[in-house]
């Protein structure tokens, strides 16, 4: 098996070099090459050939093609159906907000959580993704694009949290001076509420912005369309959630998407900000991208801003997210199980 240079923080590199009796120089030279996206070591040009031949024999560079990428008319959002290695796919995207670019990504093949209103889990969990495989999804976004990425959100195919060692590595590796230097205050990740990992991120002291896929204050109807909520209930959730806040001093922002007749109603909203009281929190309200396989349905513009007016009474944020790619099977997973049903149609 060859070494996966590319997921080594630059001190694990270091030493990789020196066990390999190279100073360790060679490792910085390597690891910005690599973070610029190169893609063989033949083009990293400062080395000596004969290293480079070493380092062709013994490592590897990985680096994805893409099997799709469709441009969104309305508002520019791009999505990357990406082929990895072992030919899996996953998905990426690019949306251009005022602040800068913004790229959501995957940290799994498929996904175990089984959450009912999305495209992600159909099939399960193929495989985690590793650290290399995160960060090439920016880095080959920006390369592609030619737009520098400015903000990262862990919202994509799969569970961060169940990926934790990776995702962790990932983190260390996008906010490396040497490498692509994004802050954590510009990166968010996602979760469906996974307790024991909450409170092992929240011992990390990250600056990111821990984003909690919520969707219902209360466990019927949360058990109902996410499974984790049987293991991990609300209150334990947000138990956690206060504990996280507590250690990071960050504020959570709630993911809540209005399913008609499933998370909308006002009673819900209703409970939601009594539950969310004395939470540094922000609820960000995400209308249903329809899944054709769920049944579910997004709820009516009337129930979404009632909703949002409720929770702000009772002094809780609320934002309505303005939906992006549309045209494009945007939401989480409809484009690859689109390419995967057509290859599996022939």
């Amino acid at each position: 098996m060859k070494t996966d240079l590319k997921s080594m923080p630059l001190s694990q590199m270091t030493l990789f070099f020196s066990q390999m009796g190279e100073p360790k120089f060679r490792a910085k030279q390597v690891y910005t090459w690599l973070h610029r996206g190169v893609t063989d070591f033949s083009q990293m040009s400062d080395l000596p050939q004969s290293l480079r031949q070493k380092l062709d024999e013994i490592c590897f560079i990985s680096a994805p093609k893409i099997a799709r990428k469709q441009v969104s008319q309305k508002d520019g959002t791009v999505k990357y159906l990406w082929e990895l290695g072992d030919g899996n796919c996953v998905e990426s995207v690019l949306m251009q907000y005022h602040h800068g670019n913004t790229i959501c990504i995957s940290s799994e093949v498929g996904c175990p959580m089984g959450c009912k209103f999305c495209a992600s889990t159909l099939g399960g969990l193929v495989r985690r993704l590793t650290p290399a495989e995160m960060l090439d999804q920016v880095l080959f976004a920006q390369l592609d694009s030619g737009k520098e990425i400015s903000n990262i959100v862990l919202m994509g195919i799969g569970e961060p949290l169940d990926n934790f060692d990776n995702v962790m590595t990932f983190l260390e590796l996008v906010n490396s001076p040497e490498g692509l230097n994004i802050g954590m205050r510009h990166i968010s990740l996602s979760t469906c509420g996974i307790v024991p990992k909450i409170l092992a991120l929240a011992e990390k002291k990250l600056q990111l912005t821990l984003s909690v896929s919520l969707h219902s204050p209360e466990d019927t109807s949360r058990s109902a369309i996410m499974p984790v909520n049987k293991t991990y209930p609300v209150d334990m959730l947000l138990d956690a959630c206060r504990e996280y806040v507590k250690i990071t001093g960050r504020r959570v922002s709630f993911e809540y998407t209005m399913i008609d007749g499933v998370s909308d109603s006002p009673a819900q909203a209703e409970l939601l900000a009594k539950k969310l009281k004395g939470i540094c929190a922000h609820v960000n309200m995400i209308p249903l991208n329809t899944v054709a396989e769920s049944g579910l349905k997004t709820s009516k513009k009337e129930a979404i801003a009632k909703f949002q007016s409720i929770l702000e009474e009772h002094g809780i944020p609320a934002t309505i997210r303005r939906t992006l790619g549309s045209d494009i099977d945007a939401s989480c997973g409809q484009l690859r199980r689109n390419y995967q049903k057509q290859k599996e149609e022939g």
